[in-house]
């Protein structure tokens, strides 16, 4: 018998999955609760095989957040996710916390309760859309870490005065302020960001920095020390 506790907030929706399964003979429904919050609990009392588990209930992730407290305190139990739309980021992040399976709630009868049976005798496949959808993941994050190298390199070949510029443009100081603070004249701050502007191969400071920005490469450069105590005036 696989003990299978449900978890949805829509109470048609729960009403629905409860009927569905009470007319599996190897399938028993031990608790049917609408949040989080009650999976939790009701799961560490009653150490069902498998959780059916809504991800939007009272909270948007609370489906999500409830899966990794009950994962964490019973390794055993076995969790299927539903979902109203294959979205990617919410699906890989299941699949990150250690969920075994994730059905569609328009999916029919036979694929939910095969879904059940298969995370249950741990053989739930990944299917072709699953892996697609982790192909899609690891292509990102790989994007994600040659776009940061790349930035990178190029901050790695600015000059300590046009890194020194380009750090304080984005602390919000004025081409003005930089000339006073670092007694120089406008046309030399001109002929830094102009070189900035080359290595980058972007179109003003602003993109450059907002480039940076993203990839939280400024958070590196914060702890600058400038030498200096006075502030000077902001933009």
């Amino acid at each position: 018998m696989i003990n299978v506790l449900i978890a949805e907030d829509m109470p048609a929706l729960l009403r629905k999955y409860k009927r569905e399964l009470d007319k599996e003979s190897d399938i028993h429904v031990v608790a049917a609760v609408q949040s989080g919050y009650e999976a939790v609990m009701q799961s560490a009392l009653l150490h069902p095989d498998i959780v059916l588990m809504d991800i939007e209930m009272e909270t948007r992730t609370a489906g999500l957040e409830a899966s990794t407290q009950i994962l964490n305190q019973l390794p055993g139990v076995k969790i299927v996710i539903l979902t109203v739309y294959e979205d990617d980021e919410s699906v890989f992040k299941a699949f990150q916390l250690g969920v075994s399976d994730y059905v569609l709630k328009n999916s029919d009868h036979n694929e939910l309760v095969a879904c059940i049976r298969d995370a249950y005798f741990g053989r739930s496949p990944i299917r072709p859309v699953i892996a697609e959808k982790i192909r899609r993941e690891f292509q990102r994050v790989k994007t994600s870490e040659q776009s940061l190298l790349y930035y990178l390199q190029i901050v790695s070949q600015l000059t300590p005065a046009e890194l020194d510029i380009l750090t304080l443009l984005h602390k919000g100081y004025s081409r003005q302020a930089i000339c006073d603070l670092r007694c120089i004249v406008p046309s030399t701050v001109k002929t830094h960001i102009h070189n900035v502007l080359r290595k980058f191969n972007m179109d003003t400071a602003a993109e450059v920095i907002g480039q940076l920005d993203a990839l939280h490469i400024f958070e590196y450069l914060t702890h600058r020390d400038d030498g200096h105590t006075d502030e000077p005036p902001r933009a």
